[in-house]
């Protein structure tokens, strides 16, 4: 075998080969530190003579190590070096030279022989359970995990003079502190700016936070009733025992923003304590029953506008024996009223058919194409909700009803009835609506974008002032130049939530829309940083913008005016 073949080498024994490092010389040095150890032995003994074997085949063993197989290197060859390399180590030398002569005079002075000071702070802790003596105190304690060591040492406090030198054995170690990623370092902190609250408004939480002191209260005044109400309702505190604090014979309007503490007697008592009524709004009014119904057939004679949100309980007889005992009802509103039927809608129409200008049936459980015939019976209709029914409404029936009485609506809502397709725009509101204010179509999955741009641009009414298109997968780029073409300057809310396929170019046309106040982009996928820059600049009466879902956009567009609440941010929730 030629003695120039050689086995694999790793990076360490190649490193070590090229600074000088070769088994060859760490097996000279060990055996010249074998000699002296040696020479310095005492005499031999059976002990000693048997380590001596035991070292001697040790390295035995090593000189069989596969790196001592190699043949020793010949010395590395050194490089000639520059005129200015040669000066560089000469003066290198040099200056190492001149340390050690001043380390050599150093040592001859006297050593410095004091105790080391770690000496006692750095003493083993005693056993956990064994007796120690306290350092101050001086009384014998058991030794637990807790236990400090005294400052300065030596020995150990007792846990009641170590809390009595200001540190609490017991306080747990502080959490490490968590290391920010990336993108969180990027991140812009937002901070809401908060105006000081007018008088009138701390005055507001202050009956709020006392509303159970009731008779202290005496007469709020009529202008404030409806702001101390939607305080209320905001934690849910209107009881029967302070509702009494609305209620006035020359009550005209009542609204209760949150009715469900209620109980059927004291909805009793609001039609007894405010027989002048003519118009009532209650919402989350779970507990109105048929008896409250049947008493308030007597007891609000003047009643012509009601608005309920969750009359469960009132059953198809209660409703029609209500509606025929208040003939010439102006505004009718119900939702989620799983037991209004159609006769109910005729009892309605036939007291009221001639009056009736705003209708809301919204998740009537029983609402279908039958119901929209006698609906067009009502000629002076201006308003006009029957969103999320179980049952999606047809495309002809639609455009029948908008044909009878298309003519004075000024807001629409046929959200939620997924089967209405392109035919109830081209078809029924192109031709037939002439003075919408106000059009909700959402969650409409057979709406497409070229059927929503061409009736905007065929649309021959003025500008409408609020647009919810939410939640249509299929809108984009044209439906959304079409609209902001059609309306963008008189547009004051919009709602394109969930247009993902809507592009940065028509996006960027937002911002043109002067007079908008409120704007729901969520999950545009083409909403950046930049187009929030041109909205906030171009939009200068914007308060709400509602950016859920777009993850293009990460605060960095500036400072944010005051007044405009952003809803949204990743970062964090409200701006």
């Amino acid at each position: 075998m030629s003695s120039n073949v050689r086995g694999p080498m790793s990076a360490l024994t190649e490193f070590l080969r090229s600074t000088g490092i070769t088994p060859t010389t760490i097996a000279r040095r060990a055996a010249t530190r074998d000699q002296d150890e040696t020479q310095n032995q005492p005499e031999a003994g059976p002990s000693n003579s048997r380590r001596s074997g035991r070292r001697s085949n040790l390295h035995d063993d090593e000189g069989y190590a596969s790196d001592n197989l190699d043949e020793p290197e010949s010395p590395p060859k050194k490089q000639k070096l520059s005129k200015a390399a040669e000066a560089k180590v000469k003066a290198k030398a040099k200056a190492k030279k001149k340390r050690q002569d001043d380390d050599d005079g150093d040592e001859d002075e006297d050593a410095y022989n004091a105790l080391s000071k770690s000496m006692w702070t750095n003493a083993p802790k005693p056993a956990v359970g064994s007796f120690e003596d306290c350092a101050t105190c001086e009384k014998q304690f058991t030794v637990t995990k807790y236990t400090m060591a005294a400052t300065p040492g030596p020995g150990f406090l007792c846990h009641p003079c170590a809390k009595a030198s200001g540190t609490d054995p017991f306080k747990k170690p502080a959490a490490p502190r968590k290391r920010k990623t990336p993108g969180e370092k990027r991140s812009v902190v937002h901070i809401e700016r908060l105006r000081f609250p007018t008088l009138v408004s701390m005055c507001i939480d202050v009956i709020a936070r006392h509303i159970d002191d009731v008779e202290a209260f005496g007469d709020i005044g009529s202008l404030n009733r409806e702001a101390v109400a939607k305080a209320l309702s905001k934690n849910r505190r209107l009881t029967s025992d302070n509702a009494q604090l609305f209620h006035d014979v020359e009550n005209a309007k009542l609204a209760f923003y949150d009715a469900t503490n209620l109980s059927p007697d004291a909805f009793v008592a609001l039609g007894h304590l405010n027989p002048n009524l003519t118009s009532l709004r209650l919402d989350f009014c779970g507990p109105l029953n048929d008896v409250v119904m049947a008493s308030w057939t007597d007891s609000m004679p003047n009643l012509v506008s009601l608005e309920l949100l969750g009359p469960f309980l009132v059953r198809e007889a209660a409703w029609i024996a209500f509606l025929q005992s208040h003939p010439n009802m102006e505004a009718f509103l119900i939702t989620q009223s799983p037991r209004f039927s159609f006769d109910c809608l005729d009892a309605l129409i036939s007291s009221s058919k001639t009056t009736l200008r705003r209708l809301g049936l919204r998740e009537i459980g029983k609402l279908d194409d039958s119901f929209l015939e006698p609906i067009a019976e009502i000629s002076a209709l201006t308003y006009l909700d029957l969103a999320d029914a179980p049952e999606s409404l047809s495309d002809d029936a639609v455009v029948a009803l908008l044909s009878a009485l298309g003519a004075g609506l000024t807001h629409l809502d046929l959200s939620a009835h997924s089967s209405l397709t392109d035919d109830i725009l081209t078809l029924g509101i192109l031709p037939h609506v002439h003075s919408l204010a106000s059009l909700s179509l959402t969650h409409l999955p057979e709406l497409t974008d070229t059927g929503v741009a061409a009736f905007f641009a065929a649309f021959d009414n003025p500008g409408l002032v609020r647009l919810n298109l939410a939640r249509n997968s299929e809108l984009g780029t044209e439906a959304l130049k079409a609209l902001i073409a059609h309306s963008g300057l008189t547009l004051l809310e919009l709602n394109i939530n969930g247009w993902k396929d809507a592009e940065e170019d028509s996006v960027n046309e937002l911002g043109g829309m002067r007079d908008l106040r409120k704007l729901d982009v969520g999950w545009c996928r083409a909403v950046d940083d930049f187009v929030v820059k041109k909205l906030l600049e171009g939009c200068k009466s914007l308060t709400e913008l509602k950016l859920w879902g777009c993850n293009r956009v990460e605060g960095k567009w500036g400072t944010t005016r005051r007044g405009l609440k952003i809803y949204g941010l990743e970062s964090q929730t409200v701006i």
